[in-house]
């Protein structure tokens, strides 16, 4: 039996060529799951920067100042010296669900990214149902929380974590019924939720037509978000730290990772739903028409987009981190009672309202 040697280098080739573009595939699929996070890590570490200045501005006291310049790199050294410390164990907990819970409060949240849009059509996964898999997914962080109470063989930790269930059930409805209305005017689609607020710029926000369900998919947020004055699951004075009461290490920064992650995508999904998106806010002008002439045109285009999302993200945090410094904390009467007798009959009559006009409108 003859074997040709050109026949053979050929066939190696090839199998070379298929093993590279194996390789080249799987690195196209993680490098945007990877800038994602980067890009998510810095904005976190910049979220706790700006909170510790405008507390500081609010309260006239000096904030952060020495780690770097303006003190932008205390959130990077805080976060090191987490990593650093020691994990301990309650003596009597489950380890098992002490463990897991923080793990599932992160990861949960770190999901609702992937549907969101920074600029035209620069998502991760564009889905016929992105708000509603968003809403799924955050429903599953309270769960971890509930983990981290029970499993720390606590009353102040299980205390805090029926009360995280407590609060994400009463404001979930809320928030529900609020998307719920937006998708009646338009999509389930994020993208497509933003395309559809870009055709009159500034007055064709959903902040117009929904004007309702913006005011209460705010406040619903901010209770989503275990924000001042809806702490309740970690009042200090209350349960010591609520469910983080036992946790110490990088468990304990991964709690505090949650909250801020949890704050930016609640910024980031107002942007989307009832801001216009990455659209600009004059009339008749969209970014990618504006900027596709070329490669370095439509390159421009999208870097504008994920400027002017990040600008309204940044403008609705800011409205948070003052809200945290301005009003009280409720009791958990009044926050339940203000869930459930107040925003769900008005998100009620909201998604009744919308139902109406577009019933009216076929």
């Amino acid at each position: 039996m003859i074997i040709d040697t050109t026949e053979v280098q050929d066939i190696n080739s090839f199998s070379r060529l298929e093993s590279l573009k194996e390789v080249y595939g799987i690195i196209g699929m993680f490098l945007p799951i990877l800038t994602l996070v980067l890009g998510i890590t810095i904005s976190v570490l910049v979220i706790v920067w700006l909170e510790r200045e405008i507390s500081a501005g609010i309260q006239q006291r000096i904030g952060p100042e020495y780690a770097g310049p303006l003190g932008i790199l205390q959130a990077l050294a805080d976060g090191t010296k987490l990593i650093f410390k020691e994990n301990l164990f309650p003596s009597r907990g489950d380890t098992r669900l002490f463990s897991i819970g923080p793990s599932i409060a992160v990861i949960s949240i770190l999901l609702s990214y992937s549907v969101i849009p920074f600029s035209y059509h620069l998502v991760l996964s564009d889905l016929n149902i992105g708000v509603f898999l968003w809403i799924a997914i955050s429903s599953i962080a309270p769960i971890g929380l509930l983990m981290s109470g029970y499993g720390s063989n606590n009353k102040y930790s299980f205390l805090g974590g029926l009360r995280a269930a407590a609060q994400s059930i009463s404001y979930e409805i809320p928030l529900t019924l609020c998307v719920l209305s937006i998708s009646l005017s338009n999509s389930s689609s994020t993208v497509d939720i933003v395309e559809a607020q870009s055709k009159y710029g500034f007055w064709g926000w959903n902040l117009w037509r929904q004007p309702i369900g913006f005011f209460v998919f705010l406040i619903s947020s901010l209770a989503e978000c275990e924000r001042l004055p809806f702490d309740l699951p970690e009042a200090e004075e209350e349960l010591v730290a609520g469910y983080q009461t036992e946790y110490s290490g990088i468990k304990f920064g991964l709690f505090y990772v949650a909250s801020y992650l949890n704050l930016l995508v609640s910024s980031l999904f107002v942007t989307v739903l009832y801001l216009g998106g990455w659209n600009i806010s004059i009339p008749y002008i969209f970014v990618p028409e504006l900027f596709e002439i070329n490669k370095v045109g439509r390159v421009f285009g999208t870097t504008i987009g994920i400027f002017i999302t990040l600008a309204k993200t940044y403008l609705f945090l800011f409205i948070s981190i003052t809200t945290r410094w301005t009003l009280p904390r409720l009791r958990i009467d009044q926050l339940l009672n203000l869930g459930w007798k107040f925003l769900l009959p008005i998100s009620l009559g909201n998604l009744l309202l919308t139902t109406s006009f577009q019933l009216l409108s076929l």
